[in-house]
């Protein structure tokens, strides 16, 4: 039996390039946050513990689904579990970020989702952006607690934590992240001026995501 194919060179530079571009957008402080590509043999995902500015395509970690490493000299980020986890439950997801950036992390402090403020919340696949309930970084109930919120969405807040988007592309995981980023700030703006979000109304919603089918972007 042939053995299943490793992630190519333009893989693991792409996947580098994506996490260079969220740390320079100020969204992985501290080397936190990390993506991760699906692979034919389980997803290629960024080390433990070193800084993005730093990293290069052979620091990337090729981990099967319950752990193991099968290519890399480094130690996975201590997400694996929760990009294993939902790999294992969303079979289109081609690919998972992880971030903390700064406006999303911050209303995941208060453990509060992103209700339907502005049309584009519908890029995360539904009405709002809810907001898992917490649990210890790193742990197999961070995962599950994550795969829970995410039902039928495309993105999460990880309560006192950050942020989970998936894709059916890279480029789609990092651009939903950045959307999630972007209406988080809008709501605190709202908030620290004192005005109620208007919020759109199911059908408002219906005919948005009808209007970005025509596009091809919901997807």
């Amino acid at each position: 039996m042939a053995r299943a194919a490793g992630p190519t060179a333009k893989d693991r530079a792409a996947l580098v390039a994506a996490a260079q571009r969220l740390d320079a957008l100020g969204f992985m402080p501290s080397k936190s946050g990390n993506l991760s590509l699906r692979t034919p043999r389980g997803f290629l995902i960024t080390p433990s513990g070193l800084p993005y500015a730093e990293t290069t395509a052979k620091d990337l970690v090729e981990v099967m689904p319950h752990g193991t490493v099968v290519a890399g000299q480094r130690a996975p980020s201590s997400e694996w579990r929760l990009h294993a986890a939902v790999y294992a439950d969303r079979p289109e997801a081609a690919a998972v970020v992880h971030t903390h950036s700064p406006f999303a992390t911050a209303l995941s402090c208060a453990r509060q989702g992103i209700p339907p403020l502005h049309y584009m919340i519908v890029l995360g696949g539904g009405a709002d952006i809810r907001c898992a309930e917490y649990a210890t970084f790193g742990t197999q109930a961070l995962a599950e607690r994550c795969v829970a919120a995410l039902a039928d969405r495309r993105a999460v807040l990880l309560a006192n934590h950050g942020v989970v988007a998936f894709g059916r592309s890279l480029n789609g995981a990092v651009v939903l992240a950045m959307e999630v980023e972007n209406l988080a700030r809008q709501y605190l703006a709202l908030k620290a001026a004192g005005l109620p979000p208007v919020l759109l109304n199911d059908a408002e919603l219906a005919e948005t995501m009808a209007q970005f089918g025509g596009y091809g972007r919901a997807g």
